[in-house]
């Protein structure tokens, strides 16, 4: 079997695998409150809730599944670049395929740009750089052949326009060996810092995520501001990679940094926890199951070295 036919039949397998109903995670008890539909973008509505009637429109799907929406489309320039260093081109087309070259500015950027592997163990939040043509250009490293999914977030600068999260798949040719899904754990370490995760991911309600973050074993009281807030969180649901990204509640510098997220289905999640100190920005990661009976979290572990990254364009 070819290379493409490899990643292919791993893609399709995802799919099926995603579609069987999950066992649910540790902690959380089966909600009987009715299901809040996400926003069309990926973020939380924390809105009032409100029973489904029979003529209620069928909720917004989680953001990143849809490569369109709202008349606008992701285009990537070459969606099977190299592995290793690369350069990333994307444009955002309107309805009549015209690139879009004004965007309204969300947390100090006008573009935030996701790029993860599918099997969760490779993250990359990117900030790319804007040509006067609408082109978006990004440096990464994609370390591994296989699949890829890229997430734009962003809010066109047009009236009304809303925010819309859009993802395409990318694929970088070589040989594939996916790897399982990191472990639930509590803390995660990253570049000598401790992050322990506290709270639940709750399914279809809102839920308090609470990051507590220390070094050398004593908490870090002087976060510093990172995209207007002091911590940055992305959510990826295992399977197909819905988007869900959320921002801290009130409070700083340190050491715990509050979310407030909902998860838009049962099932096991990856989140990705960006934060800033002493001048620079780490990312910590973690396996979290949305839901109930599923297995505990254990007692102690780390993130996958190299799972997160964060560059600049």
């Amino acid at each position: 079997m070819n290379t493409g036919a490899k990643i292919t039949a791993f893609a399709a397998a995802l799919a099926a695998t995603f579609g069987t109903a999950y066992g649910v995670g540790a902690a959380v008890g089966p909600s009987a409150t009715p299901a809040k539909a996400p926003a069309a973008d990926g973020h939380p509505d924390h809105g009032k809730e409100t029973a489904p009637t029979p003529d209620a429109p069928a909720p917004s799907a989680p953001g990143g599944l849809q490569i369109s929406d709202g008349g606008y489309t992701l285009a990537l320039e070459d969606p099977t670049p190299a592995s290793g260093r690369t350069v990333l081109k994307f444009s955002v087309e309107d309805a009549a395929g015209k690139k879009v070259t004004a965007f309204a500015t969300e947390h100090e950027k006008e573009m935030h740009f996701v790029v993860a592997s599918r099997d969760l163990t490779v993250f990359r939040h990117l900030h790319p750089v804007k040509a006067a043509d609408g082109t978006w250009t990004a440096e990464t490293d994609l370390p591994a052949a296989g699949p890829y999914k890229a997430f734009a977030d962003f809010k066109p600068a047009a009236p009304g326009a809303r925010g819309l999260t859009l993802g395409a798949d990318v694929s970088v040719p070589g040989e594939y060996a996916p790897k399982p899904l990191p472990a639930a754990a509590p803390t995660a370490n990253t570049d000598g810092y401790r992050v322990r995760l506290g709270g639940t991911l709750d399914p279809g309600k809102p839920g308090e995520l609470r990051l507590t973050v220390s070094k050398d074993g004593k908490p870090v009281t002087d976060l510093e501001p990172y995209l207007g807030a002091y911590g940055h969180l992305v959510a990826l649901r295992e399977g197909d990679l819905a988007y869900l990204h959320v921002h801290p509640n009130e409070g700083g510098p340190g050491p715990d940094v509050s979310f407030t997220a909902t998860a838009p289905s049962a099932g096991a999640y990856r989140l990705f926890l960006d934060f800033r100190h002493d001048g620079e920005v780490r990312t910590a990661a973690f396996t979290v199951w949305a839901g109930a009976s599923g297995a505990p979290v254990s007692a102690d572990g780390e993130a996958e070295h190299g799972a997160g990254g964060h560059e600049h364009g």
